[in-house]
């Protein structure tokens, strides 16, 4: 009977062990394992603050009275009914984000890459565009014209690129100049649009989670629990993404069934999440750079890139809600806020790293 053992061989990376059961093995990162409990622990730490913050604040054991039923009425519907659902949402659709950024930068092979540049969040935008402009009542259609929208972008880019290229770039350059097409057809039809349509699109276009129920955690809960386990089992290919195409081969990879697998879920996943909650900037540029930095060693932190992005999607939205006391700032207001600076310093980190 084979029994499980750890493996002090040597030829392994420091911090690095290896479980064997017969045919079996897994390789274990502890600075991996502790990176990924340390984002765990930030994200649970978010989101107990999101559901205390607010116009009314709560104590901790106010809130733990509330999540066990113990507290007023009006308190379990203030934080069960209009806060949990929100913060479910944002939890949720940063997940998507940030595993969706995650993959394109390892298709692409290059950091600053995001859905966003391939199209994915203009291509939902005008979809959900076009669903408001058939809407009578001037409200939008169901979540998943966002998706559908996304994937149309998707199938132009890749008619129009060809390929998805040997290393990615192709696709990020036509993606942009596809970016760009559809947020001027989006913006042409909308300065043609009556005002309460135009003010609705407005809206939503800023990204925001207001008003987000149950109902709208649900296709993005779905999504993630149908595509985070077969791209997680898919990270060692992703690693040898990061060679050329003919030395990927070479180690046996099935370069196109990776490519594709990694951008059709990356598209999927930022569709779902642009199509609930609206484009939110930012999270998949700086999820994925983030859970790389903790979890260091060069490797692709899928997992851990999901986390940050929940983290950031939940703390961005926390802070719409307290900044100021008049008014609530959109969580996709709060992201271009932080996105702008959080963009000029990985530029210059990176500048200042090739130059070193």
């Amino acid at each position: 009977m084979n029994q499980p053992y750890f493996s002090p061989d040597n030829t392994l990376e420091p911090g690095v062990i290896l479980l064997r059961c017969g045919r079996f093995s897994l390789l274990f990162a502890w600075r991996s394992l502790a990176a990924i409990a340390g984002l765990s622990t930030a994200l649970a730490c978010a989101v107990g603050i999101a559901l205390m913050a607010g116009a009314t604040w709560l104590s901790p054991p106010q809130l733990v009275s509330i999540l066990l039923g113990h507290a007023t009425p009006g308190l379990q519907l203030l934080v069960l009914e209009f806060r949990l659902p929100r913060v479910l949402v944002g939890l949720l659709a940063g997940a998507a984000l940030g595993l969706a950024g995650c993959l394109i930068q390892a298709l692409t092979r290059n950091r600053l890459a995001t859905p966003d540049l391939l199209g994915v969040a203009d291509g939902a935008t005008l979809g959900v565009f076009v669903a408001l402009i058939g809407s009578a009542s001037g409200m939008f259609g169901p979540w998943w014209v966002g998706p559908l929208g996304a994937l149309g972008a998707v199938v132009l880019l890749l008619v129009a690129s060809g390929d998805l290229g040997s290393r990615g770039q192709r696709l990020l350059i036509v993606g942009l100049a596809l970016s760009s097409l559809l947020r001027a057809v989006t913006e042409l039809a909308l300065s043609r649009q009556e005002l309460m349509h135009a003010s609705a699109l407005y809206a939503w276009s800023i990204g925001s989670l207001n008003g987000r129920s149950y109902s709208a955690a649900l296709p993005l809960a779905i999504g993630l629990l149908l595509l985070l386990p077969p791209t997680l089992l898919t990270t060692r290919r992703l690693a040898l993404l990061r060679f050329d195409t003919e030395i990927a081969a070479g180690l046996g990879l099935p370069v196109r069934a990776t490519q594709w697998q990694a951008l059709l879920s990356a598209v999927l996943l930022a569709g779902l999440a642009v199509g609930v909650c609206g484009p939110i900037a930012f999270v998949a540029l700086a999820a994925p750079f983030i859970a790389e930095r903790l979890v260091g060693g060069g490797r692709i932190a899928l997992l851990g890139a999901a986390l940050a992005g929940a983290t950031l999607v939940v703390g961005a939205d926390t802070m719409g809600r307290v900044l100021l006391s008049a008014a609530e700032l959109p969580v996709g207001v709060i992201c271009n806020l932080l996105g702008g600076p959080f963009l000029l310093w990985l530029l210059l980190s990176e500048r200042k790293g090739a130059m070193g």
